[in-house]
This record gives structure tokens, C-alpha cells and sequence, in this order.
């Protein structure tokens, strides 16, 4: 049995991120100028496409730390179009690199469960380009002044939930040994002393076990009530569950008030409250610090109430190559973790748009709306009016009247605000 070397880091498993997706390019309003060619016609070009937010798995991260200091992302805006139909460029997607057995939320719902390398999700669509005026030219009118600016990116919160992919969840009270018996089947180096909560943070190694290689998770913090958030075993219950069997280590002195015995039922009594998929994974129970003398009691008692156990000293190494070879046979038959349950997206029927009338401010909202509003180019009287016939047509001047709108009254769309005139 030979091992590799773990590298060690701050561990952060959750983060909340605020994305911006890109907004489209504007599009031109030009017309062709060239001597001997007086009615050349429009030829301004469109707008670039607005730039994505991505979120992609990456095997060689382990942590969500940097995304952590760093939340806010903003990819960047299209091109502009140009005369002479030229088209904007589109704007490079922004990619957010994630460790593997991330978890990807919007709006409270699992939308991806990042397992492999370079799997990807887009979180935040950008904007599409506005057209040019060369896109509105038509036989009735062959001059249009009428050009869109770029639609805006989707801007969102995003929630991130690591759980380590690890093949063992190694777990037990504290100063049980776990830390120990990680150091000495891999070169991972956690820290280990005799006091409670040693191990702040879960520590992974990587062990070669004959034509295996294993990840093996050290999981703090399990003791009375973990389930309910008492110790540090709320935060990294969560990380034993992509694992695909559990090392139990049980210290043969018991813990606080607990022989050992008790120990073995109260942890496996909160992976119980946590989850049943949990409380059902396979066990591998050793019961540690057997060089010490009296240890055979907790030997005797398991066995007397029927476990299978392995006796180990984690500090000399003894039983260690048992217990390994036991989670070699049993991890063979362990079937694959299946992905998070991804919710599938329902098609939810929004109206256009909705008007909330407050004194005398018609607010009208919708995503259809609000985009049409932001790629409407006001400075040009035709793009105005083509905006009303929109309004019109749509349904939106009738509804502002049924509610009762007076010349003088404001409409608020968006950013922006108009003076409602008949």
C-alpha cells in the first residue's frame, strides 16, 4: 500500500455569488455615403451579442475559497454595429471555475450538480445585439431612422453547495483518531493534538490501494446533536454523503460520559436525523488506541452485541493494512453516486405585463416590456413612435385607460418614466 501526497487549504464549502451577464451591443443608425450614390439606403449594422456567465467543474479545484472573497462577476457588453453593415463581435462568455460535487442553485432550485470536468451550466444568459437600421428597411419605408440598443445581460444570485466527492467519509467523536489514521495511510499532514475540534475543516487524502486509488475524507466535528447544528458536524454532514462507504473509528475509551459502545450508537443516531440515504451506507467500524491496556473491553462488547469490527492503534500502525483491505473488498460493490435531482423547469404562464397603479404612478412590469423600453433609442422620433405602436398593439394603452390614466399622470418602466399624453 502506497500513498500521494494531499495538499492541504482553506476549505469553504458554500458560496453566494451575484452575476451580471453581458448586454448586447447597440445597434447603428447609418446610411450609405458615397459620391454619385445620393439614396445609397440604410446600412447600419447590428449589435454583438452580450457575453454569458458560465459556471464549469474543475477537477483540479478543491474549495469554493476564491469565489468566496470574490462574488460579484460582470462579463463584458457586445460590440457596437458600424455603417457599412458591419456587425458587432459578440462579447467572450465569462467562466467561473468550480470543484467538483458543486452544487449549483437559482432562485432555491438545484439547477446543475457539477460532477465532471468541464461540465458546465449557463447561469446568466447575455443580451442580444440591437438592430440596425438596415435591419428595419422594408418597401414601405425605405429610409428608417430607427435603430435598438443592446438588450440587458440576465443579472441573478447564484448559490454554490460543495460536497466532496470522496470515496471514504472517515467519522467518529472527537480525538476518536481520525486525523491519525489519515496521516498514516496517505502523506495528507491534518493537524492532531489531544483536545476537541483539533480538525476544523474536513481533510482529504489520496491512498493507492493495489489497483485503487481512493479518496479518503476526514469529517470533523460529529458528537450529541450534530444534526441540529451542535458542533461542527451540521456544516460537513453534507460531504459523507457523496462518499461511497463510511470508516466508523470508535475510540476504545469512549467519549466524555460515553463508552465506546455508546459513541458508535449516538454518531450513527445523527446520520439518521440528517438523512436515511446516509444512515444506510456501508460501515467500516475500527475501534482505536488497542495498545493501550484495558482497550479489549470495547473489543468484547462489540462483538457481544454481534459487529464486526477491526481493532487498530492509528498512532503504530497496527490493524491499519486490515482495515484497508476490508474497505478495498467492500468498495468494489458500492454502484456509482447518482447526481443531485435536478427540478425540472415547468413552463409558468406570465402575462406580458402587469400594471400596479400608486396614486398617480402606473408602474407597468414584464420582462417583455422591460427589454423593450432599455433597446428603444428615444432620441430618435421615429423609434419613439415606433415604441407607442408597440404599446398599443400589445394592449397596454387600453389597460393604462381602463385603470384610469390622466393626461399628466406618470408611467414607470424600468429606469424610465414618461408623462402619459392622449
Amino acid at each position: 500500500m502506497s500513498a500521494v501526497i494531499c495538499v492541504s487549504f482553506m476549505f469553504i464549502d458554500k458560496a453566494k455569488l451575484f452575476v451580471k451577464a453581458g448586454k448586447g451591443g447597440d445597434g447603428c443608425l447609418s446610411f450609405l455615403r458615397e459620391k454619385f450614390r445620393p439614396f445609397g439606403g440604410p446600412n447600419g449594422g447590428n449589435g454583438g451579442r452580450g457575453g454569458d456567465v458560465i459556471i464549469v467543474g474543475d477537477e483540479n479545484l478543491k474549495t469554493l475559497l476564491d469565489l468566496q472573497r470574490h462574488s460579484h462577476y460582470r462579463a463584458k457588453e457586445g460590440e457596437q454595429g458600424r455603417g457599412n453593415n458591419c456587425y458587432g463581435k459578440s462579447a467572450e462568455n465569462l467562466v467561473i471555475k468550480v470543484p467538483l460535487g458543486t452544487i449549483v442553485k437559482k432562485n432555491g432550485a438545484i439547477i446543475q450538480d457539477i460532477t465532471k470536468h468541464h461540465q458546465e451550466i449557463i447561469v446568466a444568459a447575455g443580451g442580444r445585439g440591437g438592430r440596425g437600421n438596415a435591419s428595419f428597411k422594408s418597401s414601405k419605408n425605405t429610409a428608417p431612422r430607427i435603430s435598438e440598443s443592446g438588450q440587458p445581460g440576465e443579472e441573478c444570485t447564484v448559490e454554490l453547495e460543495l460536497k466532496l466527492i470522496a470515496d471514504v467519509g472517515i467519522i467518529g467523536y472527537p480525538n476518536a483518531g481520525k486525523s491519525t489514521f489519515l496521516a498514516k495511510i496517505s502523506q495528507a499532514r491534518p493537524k492532531i493534538a489531544d483536545y476537541p475540534f483539533t480538525t476544523l475543516s474536513p481533510n482529504l487524502g489520496v491512498v493507492h490501494l493495489y489497483d485503487k486509488t481512493l479518496v479518503f475524507a476526514d469529517i470533523p466535528g460529529l458528537i450529541d446533536g450534530a444534526a441540529s447544528g451542535r458542533g461542527l458536524g451540521h456544516d460537513f454532514l453534507r460531504h459523507i454523503e457523496r462518499t461511497k462507504i463510511i470508516l466508523h473509528i470508535v475510540d476504545a475509551f469512549g467519549y466524555g460520559n460515553k463508552n465506546a459502545y455508546s459513541t458508535y450508537l449516538a454518531i450513527n443516531k445523527e446520520l439518521k436525523k440528517y438523512s436515511e440515504k446516509l444512515a444506510k451506507k456501508l460501515q467500516v467500524v475500527a475501534i482505536n488506541k488497542i495498545d493501550i491496556p484495558s482497550s479489549e473491553k470495547a473489543i468484547k462488547m462489540f462483538k457481544k452485541k454481534g459487529k464486526k469490527v477491526f481493532p487498530i492503534s492509528a498512532a503504530n500502525n497496527t490493524g491499519v493494512k486490515s482495515v484497508s483491505e476490508e474497505i478495498y473488498k467492500k468498495i468494489k460493490t458500492v454502484k456509482e453516486e447518482v447526481p443531485a435531482e435536478i427540478k425540472s423547469a415547468h413552463y409558468k404562464y406570465e402575462p406580458e405585463f402587469a400594471i400596479r397603479k400608486k396614486g398617480n404612478v402606473f408602474e407597468i412590469t414584464g420582462r417583455k416590456i422591460i427589454d423593450l423600453v432599455a433597446m428603444t433609442n428615444f432620441k430618435e422620433l421615429e423609434s419613439a413612435r415606433r415604441f407607442q405602436n408597440i404599446l398599443k398593439k400589445i394592449g397596454i394603452d387600453q389597460r393604462l385607460k381602463e385603470e384610469g390614466v390622466k393626461t399628466g399622470d406618470t408611467v414607470k418602466v424600468g429606469n424610465y418614466e414618461f408623462s402619459y399624453e392622449e
